[in-house]
């Protein structure tokens, strides 16, 4: 054992049968790494595991660094599929963030595949969501987004649920013999047209969203 075995893989190195010395490998922490982690964790995101085909020790220096508690290293690509198939049979949902070939089955298998844009290709195919750039933080930004259009659905959904309660008995003319109150049909038309317009001017102002990188769903990195 030595102590580079912390932050690295050691290779040891010998000249004509005599040992010179080593060099220490180690893959280097995106600067970014520990602020994405740092911003699921406001989200409320639940648990945060990093999954890892390095040993335990480098895998669990690295997971120190960024923030992440729970490390399971040394799994081939079918053991990730296999823990993130676990961790849905405790019925949590989950999301798998990858750019590798030995990524792509877990990918493919998490409720959300996230695959990094400068990935591989397999890794991309598999994915339900492509991040186009490189950077950690757009997986917090991704689900802020997609938070965001979710209550912009439901705003939708509720108001035209009210327009039309309030419209359809209307235009039926239920109300007219007791208050006398008709919708004629061209007012009706036109109504329906304004709720139209409503529904995607809603929408629009998601061109106008400014993630804030803060805001549950199981992300798991992949490494």
């Amino acid at each position: 054992w030595h102590p580079c075995h912390r932050v690295g893989t050691t290779v040891h190195v010998a000249v004509d049968g005599q040992y010179v010395g080593h060099i220490v490998i180690s893959d280097q922490v995106k600067e970014d790494s520990k602020e994405a982690i740092a911003a699921l964790k406001a989200q409320g995101v639940k648990k945060t595991v990093m999954l890892t085909g390095d040993n335990a020790l480098t895998a669990g220096a690295i997971a120190r660094s960024v923030g992440v508690l729970d490390v399971v290293a040394d799994v081939m690509p079918a053991d990730k599929e296999r823990h993130v198939r676990a961790l849905q049979d405790e019925g949590r949902s989950v999301a798998m963030v990858g750019d590798g070939i030995n990524d792509s089955p877990a990918l493919a298998r998490a409720d959300v595949g996230l695959a990094i844009g400068t990935g591989a290709d397999i890794a991309k195919e598999g994915a339900d969501v492509v991040l186009m750039r490189s950077d950690l933080m757009d997986v917090a930004r991704a689900i802020e987004l997609s938070r965001a259009v979710i209550r912009n659905i439901k705003q939708d959904l509720f108001w035209a649920l009210f327009y039309n309660a309030c419209g359809i008995p209307l235009a039926a003319g239920v109300l007219f013999p007791l208050l006398g109150w008709q919708l004629s049909p061209m007012f009706g038309a036109a109504a329906m047209s304004l709720s139209s317009l409503c529904v995607c001017a809603n929408a629009l102002r998601l061109r106008g969203f400014k993630p804030s990188a803060t805001d549950r769903i199981a992300p798991i990195a992949g490494h």
